[in-house]
């Protein structure tokens, strides 16, 4: 097991990965209230770093989608692992695909403004990790696709924001650390299923550092790139709306051997939700140091609510006197309301779009369950709940896993408790993975 006491000694994980140790960091890729209390359960048992991150469209200046700016994100992370008795020292944010992306409809000079502005944000609310992603084309480019070089210019300027708002901090404040490039799939999984995506091939990583390295050095900031700790690369891992692309370490060897000699810099993976177990740890051994993880963390999230709310509905829907939750109900209704972030990656007929929005690989409800008229629904189904005794062999029909955790004293029949476990059992997947946590027999 493995104790990390800040940022700065993310470095020195990358280094002994590099040296051939099986040793890496997951992040936190959600907002999510109960993912992140359970992210926090589970740092503070491994002993290992929280490391959580928070992208462009979920919290920024503006409030993102779940209406916090960067420095209500930071505030709620530290209060939360405060209160749970977690040393502060133990916490990592980092920004993911910190761009112009949430402003892409907007010309490249207002949507970099407000990706830099964006950045300064993250940085003075404690951020230490920022992925530089300026990839995405905007209303004035001659898109969809960017050249190289402006990408890394673009992410330059990004990366020089981030260094002056860092010189604004008091002195001793955690050092700031980069992760560069952008191969990869649409944040959320692919929009339509497909082939495996390709692997990024060597001359790609070779030509993304040589640019990015000449960018930052012609806005003067070659001691910022000392900095950059891992690269965005396509592994080879995806997932979709029923199908998942799991890792293949045979088509993703030569990229081990494309990293340059420099020992602190790895490749950091995305999209590696819902890949085996074995995969991820292939993966870290490969050098793939940093795994993202999100959409799975939430996925579980709905597995328990769901399963809550049909032992719900065999406790007490013959009960006359008694409302039972509309969770699922609510929760569909309020998708069908504002369809932006799922319209365009569910195809089919209604049926089959009808199962998408609850049960897909992609997850596309993650953007709902903060909604007021949801949450007074889950917190109907927490009280329903709370007030009874619920049969074990009913637990043990939907949330077995809960169940069996319940027999072994691990936890009580209590529906936030079995919620907090059922993410907790992704999150354990992911911290044996990163060697932060030895599996059990």
């Amino acid at each position: 097991m493995t104790t990390l006491q800040s940022s700065t000694n993310l470095q020195s994980l990358i280094r002994r990965n590099r040296q051939g140790g099986k040793i890496g960091t997951y992040a936190v890729c959600s907002a999510h209230p109960t993912v992140l209390d359970a992210a926090i359960q589970q740092a503070l048992e491994d002993g290992s770093i929280l490391h959580v991150e928070s992208t462009s469209s979920q919290v920024n200046q503006l409030g993102g989608y779940t209406g916090q700016v960067p420095q209500q994100f930071a505030d709620f992370i530290h209060s939360a692992a405060r209160q749970a008795g977690l040393s502060l020292q133990q916490v990592l944010l980092g920004g993911d695909h910190l761009s112009p992306f949430p402003w892409r409809n907007e010309s490249s000079q207002v949507a970099m403004d407000k990706a830099c502005a964006l950045v300064r944000a993250c940085v003075l609310a404690g951020y230490t990790k920022i992925h530089l992603d300026a990839s995405m084309a905007c209303a004035d480019d001659n898109g969809p696709g960017l050249d190289e070089e402006l990408i890394a210019t673009r992410a330059a300027l990004l990366c020089d924001a981030a260094e002056r708002a860092y010189a604004e901090l008091p002195t001793g404040s955690p050092q700031l650390v980069y992760v560069i490039g952008s191969e990869v799939p649409a944040p959320g999984g692919e929009s339509e299923p497909g082939e495996p995506p390709a692997v990024t091939p060597i001359e790609n990583v070779n030509r993304t550092l040589e640019a990015f390295r000449t960018a930052f050095a012609k806005r003067g900031l070659s001691a910022a790139w000392e900095k950059v700790i891992g690269l965005v690369v396509q592994p080879g891992v995806e997932f979709g709306e029923e199908i998942t692309f799991n890792y293949d370490r045979s088509k993703a060897h030569s990229l081990s051997s494309a990293l340059p000699k420099h020992p602190y810099l790895v490749y950091e993976a995305h999209s590696t939700d819902y890949q085996p177990a074995s995969a991820l740890g292939q993966m870290v051994e490969d050098h793939f140091a940093i795994l993202k993880v999100g959409p799975w963390l939430t996925f579980a999230y709905r597995e328990a609510v769901f399963a809550l709310s049909a032992i719900e509905q065999e406790l007490l829907a013959r009960k006359k006197e008694v409302r039972c939750s509309r969770v699922r109900e609510a929760l569909d209704a309020t998708m069908l309301a504002n369809p932006n972030y799922w319209k365009s990656y569910y195809h089919g007929d209604e049926d089959t779009v009808h199962l998408a929005r609850a049960y897909s690989y992609s997850d596309r409800c993650r953007y709902y369950w903060h909604e007021s008229s949801v949450q007074k629904e889950i917190q109907f189904l927490v009280n329903n709940l709370s007030a009874l005794q619920v049969p074990l062999p009913l637990i043990s029909q939907y949330l077995p896993f809960g169940y069996a955790a319940i027999r072994d004293g691990q936890i009580q029949s209590q529906p936030i408790q079995m919620i907090m476990h059922h993410i907790r059992r992704v999150l354990c997947v992911y911290a044996q993975a990163c060697g932060v946590r030895r599996p059990k027999n």
